[in-house]
């Protein structure tokens, strides 16, 4: 076992305590490490959807802008250490060493005393902190986990900004069962003063989210109704226009494809713009158009060349599967397109099916590495019964190599989903 696979074994044993929301273990946790949280500038971003891109086009500007900015993600898509990243690098196998056992060791001094465990998320927050605040990190980009209010991430008092994306049905056995209801869970980030932009468009939604903000006398900025002109749209990316406040930014290209990713980048860049005008940060438009343009997100609709063209996308629920559906249709109209699926049961696959047989009706259904994964036979009834030929091969590897063996027949085939099978896809099309 190496150094790193021996650190992960110790924090993969915490994964038998579940994934509880609140915040009482882990607010014990981080004051036995003299609450490194709070030494840290802090933008915090929520919701269902877009919330992974937003991140990383705010941590891409703070870079060019010369700050040594952090981005704390989940899940990962290839490596356990994408999860922890500073300053263009993930975090060593050393330091994530050093800093679990560290974590670990106040861990021990809770359970010992008979307080409750934390959970895994909770430990990896941890460590996340306290490596951002010994590294000196000017700024850390931090990306919820799940839901808002009670997620481990939600220990922050004073954030800079609070970012909330797309609200839509997701988790709804942890978040709610209705939207009014996730969102009020995703607002529960919300802190006293604190700047809120979203790109909500849910009017239920956005009803809640301002509610919020009013109660914490917090300013409230939504992106649905800014003026954004589409200049460019292609495979690689697009250019675009927009009218924040009345500032003009023109030629704003970015290298993540689809029109969502526009409204993505519209709230990063609106984000940028408050803490610029409130003078947390400080931007020269040189910097901002080369952030946007250098971001990129693993298993976003990601493109591989090879006989035909192989894509990668992490959708994984309605609003996701919906997305990709717009984006697949905009750009490879009267193409032939063949689909490899596996999902998790816990989703709404109804949904996301409504969403996938408008792409193809060629599929190769498989199951994702996960407990939670939905048999493959169940998904290939589901899209059958909408009209789809499929063929059912269980194992992910055999999927990927029937795929590759069909590719001459087709023009596009897409991976999509679940993260859990985009990233061992992922990992065989580089290897490759």
């Amino acid at each position: 076992m190496t150094k790193k696979d021996n650190t992960i074994a110790k924090i993969h044993q915490f994964q038998r305590f579940g994934s509880i929301l609140g915040l009482e273990r882990m607010t014990e946790l981080l004051k036995l490490l003299g609450n490194p949280q709070d030494e840290l500038k802090v933008i915090h971003v929520a919701g269902t959807n877009g919330k992974g891109s937003v991140c990383r086009y705010i941590y891409s500007v703070l870079r060019e802008a010369g700050y040594k900015a952090g981005i704390y993600i989940s899940p990962f898509i290839e490596s356990f250490n994408e999860r922890i990243e500073l300053d263009g690098r993930y975090i060593s196998d050393d330091d994530l060493e050093l800093y679990t056992d560290k974590v670990l060791q106040q861990v021990k001094m809770m359970t010992d005393s008979g307080q409750q465990s934390p959970t895994e998320f909770e430990v990896i927050t941890a460590v996340a902190f306290l490596y951002f605040k010994e590294k000196g990190c000017d700024y850390v980009v931090l990306e919820v986990g799940l839901g808002g209010s009670g997620d481990s991430t939600n220990v922050c008092k004073e954030p800079l900004m609070t970012i909330i994306t797309s609200i839509s049905m997701d988790h709804m056995d942890r978040l709610g069962n209705t939207i009014e209801e996730i969102a009020t869970e995703k607002a529960g980030i919300i802190k006293d003063g604190c700047p809120v932009v979203t790109s909500a468009r849910d009017i239920r939604a956005l009803r809640v989210i301002e509610e919020k903000a009013a109660e914490h006398k917090s300013m409230f900025f939504e992106t649905r109704n800014i003026p954004v002109a589409i200049k460019e749209e292609s495979l690689k990316g697009c250019k675009f226009d927009a009218d924040v406040q009345g500032v003009i930014f023109r030629d704003i290209e970015i290298s993540m494809t689809g029109r969502h990713q526009v409204e993505n980048a519209v709230a990063a860049l609106s984000a940028l713009s408050i803490m610029e005008e409130r003078g947390d940060i400080k931007l020269d438009r040189n910097a901002l158009l080369r952030g946007f343009k250098s971001a990129r997100q693993p298993g976003r609709f990601e493109a591989f060349q090879r006989k035909a063209l192989f894509i990668t996308d992490g959708a994984h629920n309605e609003d996701g599967a919906r997305a990709l559906q717009e984006t697949v249709n905009s750009l490879f109209k009267d193409k032939k397109i063949l689909m490899i699926v596996g999902v998790l049961a816990d989703k709404d696959v109804r949904k996301m099916a409504d969403q996938f047989v408008k792409i193809t009706d060629t599929f190769i259904v498989t199951e994702p590495e996960s407990p939670r994964r939905l048999a493959a036979e169940k998904l290939a009834n589901i899209l059958e019964n909408r009209g789809a030929d499929c063929t059912v091969i269980k194992d992910y590897q055999q999927a990927f190599d029937e795929a590759e063996k069909r590719q001459g027949e087709f023009d596009v085939v897409i991976f999509a989903g679940s993260l859990y099978l985009i990233g061992k896809i992922r990992s065989m099309l580089k290897d490759e």
